[in-house]
């Protein structure tokens, strides 16, 4: 039996539909990979000075095989849902491509099933939030096909904070307090010198 042309273009399009076309959505990778950093939970990290080692590797409980078609991964800093609330422009979408909920890149590497390790040092323009770490496992068209984190589904546990800098620093604190005392001094200064310029007046 002759299968109508239109009917293949349309099942090509509905296809292109639900797979190129639309992209690749989170809700469709497997969560096959152990990822481990080392912040405990609730411990606060300053921008620009504190360290993150992140491990990652296969969940050796999948079956032989389910990795094959991993290439590249890459780890990520997350922001945790209350450091997404009402802030539309770090906003989880299942969409991949849409996706903000992880906008800071820790390190990009070929991928391997196990013995992987990277320390980061937190960059100075991370804002302060309370964040998890994500690592994504990348296909040869550089498509997202598996993932792991540092914390639960609903992103509840194994969260740390981040401390931004903010731009003070103690030399220009004490320069500040230095600038204050001499304003304070000068200013005693001209009116004294103001009264004893007023009491010669007088006497002549």
């Amino acid at each position: 039996m002759e299968i109508p042309a239109g009917f293949l273009v349309v099942s090509l399009l509905l296809s292109c539909f639900a797979t190129t076309c639309y992209g690749v959505t989170f809700s469709s990778l497997q969560r096959t990979l152990e990822v481990t950093a080392s912040p405990k939970e609730g411990q606060v990290l300053k921008a620009g000075d504190a360290d993150i080692t992140v491990t990652w590797g296969l969940n050796r409980t999948f079956q032989a095989g389910t990795d094959s078609a991993y290439k590249t991964v890459k780890v990520k800093l997350c922001y945790a849902p209350i450091s997404q609330k009402d802030r539309s422009w770090r906003k989880t979408v299942d969409e991949m491509k849409k996706d903000k909920t992880c906008l800071v890149k820790i390190v990009a590497k070929p991928y391997s099933a196990s013995n992987n390790s990277f320390t980061w040092t937190v960059e100075r323009d991370i804002p302060t939030g309370t964040y998890f770490v994500r690592a994504y496992a990348f296909n040869a068209h550089d498509e997202e096909v598996a993932f792991g984190q540092t914390t639960n589904d609903k992103k509840e546990t194994n969260l740390f904070k981040i401390q931004a800098i903010t731009g003070r620093h103690a030399s220009l604190d004490i320069a500040s307090v230095c600038f204050s005392a001499f304003s304070i001094v000068a200013l005693a200064g001209f009116f004294y010198m103001e009264k004893s310029k007023g009491k010669a007046a007088q006497q002549k």
